[in-house]
């Protein structure tokens, strides 16, 4: 693999086998090299691949402007993030999350900072993701000297949620406050108080996401055994009547008529967790 562009010591451009382009990073990867030598291969730390054009030019621009150390805290993050939660994340993260930091920072240092609306929703549905980013200002401030305020450990678990669902940052807020209105319709229609810490009320959250990012994806669940809806419908009534009131409001909010088999999938977990 031959160097095609330094952008500094540590981080360079090339072109693999197939010609499609690479950022790599290294400590002293660059150093005193120019384009057209080798890349010693030893000191690659991280290969992120610019498939998309959009990205590719972005990303190129945040390392002329970024300094290292922020992609090598992101970097930390994301070790944090496979440690506790395993999952692979769309590469853009290290795009967006290293630019968000930066930005925070510069902000931070000139007293302007930014209170998420969303801070109290964060810390519920995405919980793991909120432990993330709390821990994310621990690094930033052992790494960059700088302790940034609580609201933007909810902001890093939002780019973590939305490169876990591949969604753009507006629809990570929006999936959220459908989730949000969702669980309201169920609150007041049982007129009950949620048991947060149950597995049931996890599992309704978890469905919730999934089906909300659906919503913004247009991608539906088609009808499957009506023989089963019927029955369920007939045993669990009251999930029903709840269901479609969360069915007039999707059809409020998106213009969807929901199909039974989410009707369905909603009503089972509707009646698990009101069902103490």
């Amino acid at each position: 693999m031959k160097i095609a562009k330094v952008y500094n010591n540590n981080v360079i451009s090339a072109f693999d086998e197939k010609n499609e382009e690479l950022v790599v990073m290294g400590r002293g990867l660059a150093f005193q090299k120019k384009s057209g030598d080798l890349v010693e291969e030893a000191k690659i730390e991280k290969v992120f691949e610019l498939k998309n054009n959009d990205i590719s030019e972005k990303f190129k621009t945040l390392l002329y402007e970024v300094p290292i150390e922020y992609m090598e805290v992101t970097e930390e993050i994301m070790k944090v993030q496979k440690s506790r939660l395993g999952r692979n994340l769309n590469d853009s993260i290290y795009l967006s999350l290293t630019d968000h930091i930066h930005f925070a920072i510069e902000r931070n240092k000139k007293g302007y900072d930014i209170k998420n609306a969303l801070l109290w929703e964060i810390k519920r549905f995405y919980d793991q993701e909120f432990a993330i980013g709390m821990e994310a200002l621990q690094i930033i401030q052992e790494k960059l000297g700088v302790l940034l305020p609580e609201d933007e450990a909810s902001f890093i678990a939002m780019h973590i949620v939305n490169a876990e669902l591949s969604q753009e940052m507006p629809n990570v807020a929006n999936i959220t406050n459908v989730m949000q209105d969702i669980l309201n319709i169920v609150k007041y229609h049982f007129k009950i108080d949620f048991d947060e810490e149950s597995l049931n009320y996890f599992r309704f959250v978890t469905h919730l996401k999934f089906f909300a990012q659906r919503l913004y994806n247009k991608t539906y669940i088609d009808d499957d055994d009506p023989l089963l809806f019927e029955t369920v419908r007939k045993k669990h009534q009251a999930a029903f009547e709840c269901t479609e009131k969360i069915n007039q409001y999707i059809q409020n909010q998106f213009d969807y008529n929901l199909t039974n088999n989410e009707k369905f999938y909603l009503a089972i977990h509707i009646q698990r967790v009101v069902n103490r």
